[in-house]
């Protein structure tokens, strides 16, 4: 009778240079701590509390009943990339036509696909950190060199421009900005935007312009994209999404906009991948985009609120200092006057004062002593987080 043999798993070398997104992970802990019974302030995951629009869930409700549940064309369907090609137009003043527009599930494909599309081995992608783990994770897997630019506390968490144009080389194939920023909430004003531009001059580099948290922007500042700057529409590929503007993290629709003949390739790569984005999620983003935005502001004002409190009560604990973030829904304070490295002190929060956040290494190594705090949670829930953590520090610290 044969015998059953657990043969060795041999995994392709490049699977050793694969990251993670850590945020999953700790969501993973929490929630086997919380069926042990313990209570969990979920301030991890970078979601949204509140629910998608009325209207959007009716529009992907009616269309499921008219039967947009079929296989649609892998760049998207066309009246949708048209839709994103004229909101575009009008949000980042520059001319864009639907066949530059590439439907994905998700915001993280249009990372994965540039990054698989444009990088060779040896090629050098400059990406800021901290910054959202996946820049760096793909780089890596495709065998590239990742080449961080810190983003620093004393300058709002944006580039130093000197520094940043030393990093700038023959070998550099691509440029990652993000704006606002995850972790960090640091904002690329315009001026910002316009010396990057300049620093990168006429070179043939490509720049992956991340701006999934464009609609959630505090205190008058304005988004302004590297699309909209001269000459440099052709070598951006800008990557935004419904998830964080709509709420819709879990209808998985994201997309790029990029010059048409890349769009080929990057379409290419969802029919060898994930053939096509689902099309009655598609039909709800139309209303998404054309439809009453006031939900949006709604939004924003609230995480605005939110923000300011938690801001307020994490500078009254002792060892946390935080600067107030101008965009996204997180808060990054420095936490290096607790004595504590970041990964620790996130862990005793989690498994000690029922606290789930991540420490500053998760998005990279410029993020040691930072932890980020989503602030989508309601503001009883982040008061109750700011006490635990204040009990917590009264007990450890001295």
């Amino acid at each position: 009778m044969p015998t059953t043999t657990q043969l060795e798993l041999r995994l392709a070398r490049r699977m050793s240079r694969l990251g993670t997104e850590t945020a999953f992970e700790v969501l993973v802990r929490a929630r086997a701590l919380e069926k042990q019974g313990k209570q969990i302030i979920h301030l991890e995951i970078g979601e949204p509390d509140f629910d998608t629009p009325a209207n959007v869930i009716e529009a992907g409700v009616d269309a499921l009943h008219k039967g947009w549940t079929h296989y649609g064309p892998s760049a998207g369907l066309p009246d949708l990339r048209q839709t994103i090609a004229d909101y575009v137009s009008r949000t980042r003043q520059v001319p864009v036509a639907s066949e530059e527009v590439v439907v994905v599930p998700g915001g993280k494909p249009i990372i994965f696909h540039t990054i698989l599309a444009l990088i060779d081995e040896g090629d050098e992608v400059i990406y800021p950190n901290p910054g959202f783990p996946i820049y760096e994770s793909m780089i890596e897997y495709v065998g590239g060199r990742a080449v961080p630019i810190p983003l620093r506390e004393e300058r709002d968490f944006c580039f130093d421009v000197k520094e940043f144009a030393s990093l700038i080389n023959d070998r550099t194939k691509l440029i990652i900005l993000n704006s606002p920023q995850n972790p960090t909430g640091g904002v690329l004003t315009k001026k910002d935007v316009l010396a990057i531009a300049d620093a990168i001059g006429d070179r043939n580099i490509m720049i992956l312009s991340d701006e999934i948290y464009s609609r959630l922007i505090y205190d008058g500042n304005e988004h302004f994209s590297i699309m909209s700057v001269p000459g440099f529409k052709e070598r951006t590929i800008l990557l935004d999404g419904f998830s964080k503007t709509y709420a819709m993290t879990g209808w998985r629709m994201g997309y790029g906009v990029m010059r048409p003949d890349l769009a080929t390739h990057i379409a290419r790569l969802n029919t060898n991948s994930i053939s096509c984005t689902a099309s009655f999620t598609q039909m709800a983003g139309i209303e998404a985009l054309r439809g009453d935005q006031s939900s949006v502001d709604k939004m924003s004002a609230e995480f605005k609120r939110r923000r300011d409190a938690f801001v307020a009560g994490l500078n009254k604990i002792k060892g946390f200092s935080c600067r107030t973030p101008k965009g996204a829904f997180y808060t990054f304070p420095n936490i290096t006057k607790t004595g504590w490295p970041s990964k620790k002190l996130a862990d005793a929060l989690l498994e000690q004062a029922g606290i789930a956040a991540l420490s500053g290494t998760a998005f990279g190594k410029y993020g040691e002593g930072y932890l980020r705090f989503s602030v989508a949670n309601s503001l009883e829930n982040l008061n109750k987080a700011l006490a635990r953590i204040d009990e917590w520090v009264g007990k450890n610290l001295r």
